[in-house]
């Protein structure tokens, strides 16, 4: 038998529906489409001036032209354990935080130090659409514990417990969520920490999305409120949500020194160093204040509730008020099987086809989250194309509604 082209690990890797979806809906509006696009979570403003202009600098001084230590510049190192504690009260040293191309980096390094083949981690639904690859890569096993709308999408110790295995390693812990909007209350985060701590159990907290939380939700961070686990947890963060740095691709992980250090040496194969330019905009970004964020934060406050409030206008569609992050994740499964311009979409991944295909608006099916029947709405653009993008799609479902009466 001849041997395969590409190899099972890679050839088993599914693409990024969210990129996927966001590619094609640019393609669409290069072609000179009129498209509005929910689709990558991408904040839509500028990167803040102070950082763009830190940027330009560091462009003219030959020091960022060259390599940088491979865990990152030793200035960046120690302000981002600085922005750690004031933002969350985390108390960590900056031997202890890697600098990676980007969040997304962070994750695949992280499973990649902490699993061995085999090795279990536990994944709540809806997840991320990189989390089980990343795992998967590792050669871990995504061991996936459903939530639902009526739990808030949050998962509790019980049902983490029940799918805990004596293969079970870790657990992958997101809030705000990407891409429900859920928030773990203080005493939730509390109490699955202590559970995971006792269990002997690796947590990974993604926090990528801290400082965007709405009306009485609280970020909390679990290795704060549950000290003892500090040993046994990653935290992963980086600049592109909170200052709108999608695009620059930095940011880092938090851990225990040796989990840090076997991650450096990875990254010392894999991708050497963050670019120089990018790591004196990340410094300029996280030894900033937060009133740029604030300004943001306030916008996407403004765009969560007005989302909400249009969708569930919308007969048929069902959907929580998010709490964090910059993602509605409504349920379109009161819809599904209706008739559309002559067709009929049965799941959320053909509904989505019929709505970018004859409204001209991306969304992205919830299978690709775990979720069927949902899909995921970044409010992360304008407010005037927010409010057509869902108006369009109330009219095409509206149709439907018309001639099924």
């Amino acid at each position: 038998m001849p041997m395969p082209r590409i190899s099972r690990r890679v050839g088993a890797i599914a693409e990024s529906a969210t990129l996927a979806i966001d590619a094609k809906a640019k393609a669409l509006k290069a072609a000179g489409e009129d498209v509005i696009g929910f689709g990558a979570g991408e904040p839509d403003f500028p990167t803040p001036a102070h950082v763009v202009e830190a940027a330009a600098a560091a462009c003219a001084v030959p020091r960022f032209h060259r390599y940088s230590p491979t865990a990152g510049l030793p200035e960046l190192r120690s302000a981002i354990a600085a922005k750690t504690r004031r933002d969350s009260g985390y108390q960590v040293e900056a031997g202890q935080v890697l600098v990676t191309n980007g969040g997304k980096h962070a994750v695949f390094q992280a499973f990649a130090t902490l699993l061995d083949p085999g090795d279990e981690v536990l994944l709540p639904a809806p997840y991320w659409v990189t989390y089980p690859e990343a795992i998967a890569l590792a050669g871990g096993v995504a061991a996936v514990v459903p939530t639902t709308a009526e739990t808030g999408f949050r998962a509790s110790v019980e049902q983490l417990e029940a799918a805990c295995t004596p293969r079970t390693k870790a657990l992958l812990f997101v809030s705000p969520s990407n891409p429900t909007g859920a928030v773990y209350p203080r005493a939730e985060v509390e109490a699955i920490g202590r559970w995971a701590a006792g269990r002997g159990l690796w947590v990974l907290t993604d926090e990528i999305y801290e400082h965007l939380v709405y009306g009485a939700s609280a970020f909390h961070s679990m290795p704060v409120l549950v000290p003892e686990l500090a040993d046994r947890c990653v935290v992963v963060n980086g600049v592109a949500k909170t200052y709108a740095m999608t695009g620059w691709r930095v940011g880092w992980m938090l851990g225990p020194a040796d989990v840090v250090k076997a991650a450096t040496n990875l990254q010392s194969h894999a991708t050497s160093n963050v670019a120089g330019v990018t790591q004196a905009a990340a410094l300029a970004a996280v030894s900033g204040d937060l009133a740029c964020v604030e300004r943001m934060r306030a916008a996407f406050d403004r765009r969560r509730r007005r989302i909400h409030e249009l969708l569930v206008a919308i007969p048929g569609v069902e959907c929580l008020e998010p709490q964090g992050a910059f993602y509605a994740f409504p349920s379109f499964a009161g819809v599904l099987g209706r008739a559309l311009r002559g067709r009929v979409p049965a799941s959320t991944l053909e509904l989505a086809e019929v709505v970018l295909d004859e409204a001209r608006v991306a969304i992205v099916p919830g299978e690709a989250f775990g979720a069927p029947g949902y899909a995921r709405l970044s409010y992360a653009l304008g407010d005037d194309d927010l409010v057509e993008g869902v108006g369009r799609i109330a009219k095409l479902l509206e149709e439907a509604e018309v001639r099924r009466r």
